[in-house]
């Protein structure tokens, strides 16, 4: 899956902890007392102190009893955050010494910058030798650059250190090898500035690892772990796939080795090679032809190996690479689901006080939501808390806060809110016209018949006779028809937004895509009475014919699984680019300096590269597909992905550099065959998960997952606990006497949708969480030697103070 983190949630829950104290009468609401008390030694009484646990955040500094709680506050937000983003809670910072580095480190703006220079560290091999010519750039110009990108990706790996500390860096492989490559990019760079030049630098390929290790490609490692964890059926079958592609290029070692005339089974290399290539069908038929001139019967060996191998092994890889994704997919669920009510529960243990020790109070949820998600309002605060709080005993147990993930995804809104939105305004009578319109049974018939009528019209126009391409444009995508049909289709846009209001209208996709596809094709109207010669935009009219492809239920499941797919589509493409540059990389480390015009002469590729100064044959211009520098070498390698004549191109370079040259090219084949098949997989477990989903849920079971009511008066929220700056907030939605409903409504994940899919199996993972997990506290004192009795305070020892901010219920 893309990114699992909801758009409710912010890039960056917490603030720096020195906000905490810049108010030092902490008036937001949250806060939780108003008069402090300090202790002698600066910790607080634990006869005095409320709280039922202390952060380890602030062990050993002076503070009041409210500061203490903001702490609390701070450190339970940070767990939320690891649990969001699932983060190992060893990574936690422990002390206060810890927490300015975690802080800046986890800085949104810090974030962006250790992006920048990962994208300028990949950017960089458009100007390095050998260069595109437009950007190449001086040796001490990209060695500079490099250094200084560099520097910034090492100061967020140090202050990262200074937290995790040195000896927990092995448990942390990313990070180790992270460590790693940046030293060796480092002395390579200095190396480079020294000798102004360039040497064999093949590491550059590693360069994606810093850009993969950044915040906003959390979805991209997501995918790279499911590669790894497919990988050991993958290569099982790969294995059993090798074992038949060399048993039968043995075979036809000794069957076709004397036949003069086909020079593709020569020798035993020269076998195994054709009997590859011959595995994607890129060689079929004229491997086979010399010989079957020779003797028909020689097809049936092919035929079986094809069958064998193509029809039966690949076919089998890919049952094989879906079941074992299916699984990781549910598995991938669990450990998320658990991981987040493990961060929870830590939370929990920070929220709760001596005088509530199994609940967490309004005041303390505020708080946290402060730390957490400083953009909620105080009445979002108080509805989450609201539908948190199912037993209605004004505090959050542990199971009930165990939930919190779920409410954070929640955008609320009062009922009377959903009335429409032209009520009581001046535009009422032209909403309520516009939506008996488009409430009128007919009304999507007559969309329907526009467009087919657009269709036809576009069919006639292409038929008629035209002048020249230009005319035949202009006749198709900028003549009268085309300006009508345009403007019915946005007077129709215009009566949808009338009747909805333009948010409501906005929330759904096909009116979304039916309002972008008309501007598109107006634009291109306009572009093209302008310049005629504009002929790209001839492609934005068509667009609107889509829109009967939502007529027929097979097609809606198709753009429904596209829509469930976009997340991961995105990673797949992104580990699909960082694949191209590894390998465009090392094919002009190795390839860069070879010349392919009439590179092979008297080989079987020789026609595909004759060149003459005069003219070329057609076929003759395969000399382009080179590695002479970064661009040209994406294309090379989308050409080998095609695997259509993919082994003309390894032929060449190995005539011209070496048969072991080809091993650069099966690999860069097999590579893309194993992601491409997870990418199929992923693609077939989507579908079945909605059709899946469409066949046990009713469209009233939909509108109950993605959607909450709270009922609620000012004197709950008075009996609950709100006050200050929270219950000045709540009087402005809440008049007293009076009894409000709210709204909340969830986005239509994938993450949604799963919880909907896999109930059973959730209330089945929490119970055997429940019965195996470690109740042995870690970080906190208890009350008596039962542990799950409340914590209590303890005064840290003067020789031993360090207490690990790390709860386990």
């Amino acid at each position: 899956m893309a990114s699992l983190r909801s758009p409710s949630t912010p890039t960056d829950g917490y603030k720096r902890f020195s906000d905490d104290f810049a108010n030092s009468s902490i008036n937001n609401y949250g806060s939780n007392v108003t008069n402090s008390r300090t202790g002698s030694d600066g910790g607080g009484d634990a006869n005095t102190l409320d709280m039922g646990s202390r952060s380890s955040l602030h062990t050993g500094l002076q503070m009041s009893e409210d500061e203490h709680w903001e702490m609390n506050y701070h450190e339970a937000a940070i767990y939320l955050e690891e649990g969001l983003n699932n983060e190992k809670f060893d990574s936690h910072p422990s002390s206060p010494e810890e927490l300015p580095a975690y802080l800046r480190v986890h800085n949104p703006w810090y974030h962006g910058l250790d992006l920048l220079a990962s994208l300028v560290l990949i950017l960089l091999a458009f100007t390095e030798d050998p260069a595109v010519p437009a950007f190449e750039l001086p040796v001490w110009a990209h060695g500079t650059i490099e250094l200084l990108a560099l520097s910034v990706i090492g100061i967020e790996l140090h202050l990262k250190l200074k937290w995790i500390g040195w000896g927990t860096i092995f448990k942390h492989k990313r990070t180790m090898i992270k460590g790693i490559t940046l030293l060796i990019m480092v002395l390579e760079a200095v190396v480079v500035l020294c000798r102004q030049s360039s040497h064999f630098r093949v590491t550059r390929a590693l360069r994606p690892i810093f850009l993969v290790d950044t915040r906003h490609c959390g979805g991209v490692r997501r995918f790279i772990r499911q590669i790894l964890q497919s990988l050991p059926p993958i290569l099982d079958m790969l294995g059993l796939l090798m074992f038949f592609v060399a048993t039968y290029s043995l075979l036809g070692y000794y069957l076709f080795s004397e036949h003069i005339d086909n020079g593709h089974f020569k020798t035993l290399s020269d076998s195994f090679v054709s009997m590859f290539v011959l595995l994607t069908t890129a060689n079929f038929p004229d491997v086979m032809m010399p010989s079957y001139a020779k003797s028909k019967w020689y097809a049936v060996f092919f035929i079986l190996y094809i069958i064998t191998v193509l029809y039966v092994l690949m076919n089998l890889m890919l049952a094989v690479v879906y079941e074992t994704f299916t699984r990781i997919e549910r598995e991938k669920c669990r450990a998320l689901l658990l991981h987040r009510r493990g961060a929870a529960r830590r939370a929990f243990r920070l929220l709760v006080s001596r005088r509530a020790p199994h609940a967490v109070k309004l005041r303390h949820f505020a708080g946290l939501l402060r730390h957490y998600a400083p953009h909620y309002s105080g009445l979002d605060v108080y509805l989450m808390f609201k539908q948190l709080n199912t037993s209605g005993s004004g505090g959050l147990a542990r199971g009930e806060f165990a939930n919190v993930y779920e409410v954070f995804a929640l955008r609320w809104a009062a009922q009377a809110a959903r009335a429409p939105w032209y009520a009581r305004s001046p535009l009422e009578p032209v909403g309520r016209l516009a939506h008996a319109v488009v409430r009128w049974p007919y009304f999507e018939y007559l969309i329907y018949a526009l467009i087919v009528g657009n269709g036809v019209s576009m069919v006639l126009r292409v038929l008629e006779a035209a002048g020249d391409l230009q005319d035949s444009a202009r006749l198709l995508c900028a003549s009268w028809d085309t300006w009508l049909f345009l403007t019915l289709f946005l007077l129709e846009a215009g009566l949808r937004i009338m009747a909805s209001g333009l948010a409501v209208y906005l929330e759904s996709g096909w009116n979304v895509f039916d309002l972008s596809v008309t501007l598109l094709a107006l634009m291109g109207a306009v572009l093209l009475t302008i310049a005629p010669k504009l002929f790209i935009v001839v492609m934005f009219r068509p667009l609107r014919l889509m829109r009967l492809y939502k007529l027929k239920k097979r097609y809606r499941d198709v753009f429904g699984t596209l829509v469930l797919l976009s997340p991961l589509m995105s990673s797949a493409g992104c580990v699909m680019l960082v694949m191209y540059y590894f390998f465009a990389i090392v094919g002009m480390e190795l390839f860069a300096g070879y010349n392919l015009r009439n590179c092979c002469v008297n080989t079987t590729v020789e026609d595909f590269y004759k060149y003459s100064e005069n003219s070329s044959t057609p076929l003759g211009y395969y000399y382009l597909n080179n590695f002479e520098n970064i661009l040209t070498s994406g294309v090379t390698l989308f050409e080998l992905t095609v695997v259509n004549n993919w082994f003309i191109l390894m032929n060449a370079f190995a005539t011209v550099a070496g048969q072991f040259s080809r091993i650069y090219f099966m690999v860069f084949y097999l590579f893309t065959m194993v992601v491409l098949t997870i990418v199929v997989a992923s693609v077939l477990e989507a579908f079945r998960f909605r059709i899946q989903y469409k066949r046990s849920t009713t469209k009233r079971d939909e509108e109950k997952l993605l959607h909450e009511e709270v009922h609620t008066s000012w004197e709950e929220a008075q009996r609950l606990g709100a006050s200050g700056d929270l219950a000045d907030q709540l009087r402005t939605h809440l008049t007293p006497g009076m009894q409000v409903t709210f709204i909340g409504t969830r986005p239509r994940t994938k993450e949604v949708l799963q919880r909907r899919m896999y109930q059973s199996d959730i209330q089945k993972w929490l119970s055997e969480e429940d019965e195996n997990e470690d109740l042995q506290p870690s970080t906190t004192v208890t009350s008596s030697e039962d542990p799950l009795s409340p914590p209590l305070i303890q005064q840290p020892d003067d020789d031993n103070h360090h207490i690990r901010g790390g709860y386990q219920l």
